[in-house]
């Protein structure tokens, strides 16, 4: 099973990294990814507004159906939480949702 995680962790990792303004750590436990989004605080898809992590989470959930959590809630309010608690066939069609959806903001 350990291993199956860190085949997820490292897929994530790289989708992640492939998406324009986010910047992505490497977690070392758990099966979070808590990449940094506040490169996407002030853009606009010409109808939604990203202000902080929170309204970037609820943008994923209701344009891109991906589930995610914002920062605030864990103290760091410029990022955004995501499991790889998944397959990988979640996870990659997670990563491609996100970064279709992200690609609207300008």
């Amino acid at each position: 099973m350990r291993q199956a995680f860190e085949r997820r962790k490292n897929l994530i990792v790289k989708l992640a990294k492939e998406i324009p303004g986010l910047e992505v750590n490497n977690p070392e436990g758990a099966f979070y990814l808590f990449p940094k989004c506040s490169a996407y605080f002030g853009k606009s898809d010409g109808e939604r507004s990203i202000h902080n992590s929170t309204d970037f989470a609820m943008y994923l959930l209701e344009k891109g159906h991906v589930a995610t959590v914002g920062g605030d809630a864990f103290g760091s309010p410029e990022c955004f939480r995501m499991s790889y608690a998944t397959s990988n066939e979640n996870i990659a069609e997670a990563m491609k949702r996100i970064k279709e959806t992200l690609a609207r903001l300008k």
